[in-house]
């Protein structure tokens, strides 16, 4: 009796895992998994998708937009308010332009002496001196205006020493800073530079003022270094927004 049990036992275990088998795969093979494809992969695909289309397309809205608006200044700037073919003499002196730089180097003889200017391009402003039978007290109500900044550097054939004037050149004058002596080297050649030049006694102050003016270095050609530099300036930039806008077409 108890064999025979047993024996039933075992079948009945067999036909469970047999049908537990069978249901198992029944359940697998009815879940719906084409249609969990079909839903799950075109949402990411389309997810990612739109990522990429976010952080792309604003990039090249703007450089579109960047790139629209050079193009039309230096359309403008070269069509309707071109710059004059550069100069190569200003006054007395031979012009050394820098270009894509923002200084010039003007040069000359003078007798024995070697003169030399380096001027920037403008690089400040101010209002314009009061004049005698001016009574505006406001700096704000006078005219502003540029000023170019210039080192004039006089040497003499082998002289180690270089007489140098710090000056600013305005657009109808020019005005001396200070006055050193140094080596050709660049150092001062005495630790004691002098006084500022607007502490100097009157007549010496006119007696220097005098020699840069024999030499040419003058309110005339103050005036001409900001006529030169005003088309500088207008050639510098189409040339700047040029490069600009080649970096970003690349």
């Amino acid at each position: 009796m108890r064999t025979s049990m047993n024996r039933l036992i075992r079948a009945s275990q067999k036909m469970c895992l047999h049908f537990s088998s069978i249901s198992s795969k029944t359940a697998v093979s009815r879940l719906p998994r084409p249609l969990c494809a079909d839903i799950q992969k075109p949402f990411f695909n389309s997810f990612y998708q739109t990522r990429t289309y976010i952080s792309e397309t604003p990039k090249s809205v703007f450089e579109g937009n960047i790139l629209r608006i050079l193009r039309n200044e230096i359309q403008y700037e070269s069509e309707y308010a071109p710059p004059k073919e550069p100069v190569t003499t200003v006054g007395s002196f031979t012009v050394e332009d820098r270009p894509g730089e923002q200084w010039i180097r003007l040069r000359r003889k003078y007798g024995e002496e070697d003169i030399q200017i380096e001027s920037t391009m403008f690089d400040g402003i101010c209002p314009a001196p009061k004049n005698s039978d001016d009574d505006t007290d406001d700096d704000a109500d006078r005219k502003m205006q540029l000023r170019i900044s210039s080192i004039v550097s006089i040497s003499k054939g082998e002289n180690d020493s270089v007489l140098q004037f710090v000056c600013f050149a305005w657009p109808d004058r020019l005005e001396i800073q200070n006055v050193f002596v140094l080596r050709r080297d660049g150092m001062v050649v005495k630790r004691y530079a002098g006084q500022n030049f607007k502490d100097l006694e009157d007549k010496l102050q006119s007696s220097l003022q005098e020699f840069l003016d024999a030499r040419g270095v003058s309110e005339e050609l103050a005036v001409s270094l900001h006529e030169y530099m005003k088309n500088k300036d207008k050639i510098e930039l189409i040339r700047w927004m040029g490069n600009v806008r080649s970096f970003i077409e690349k």
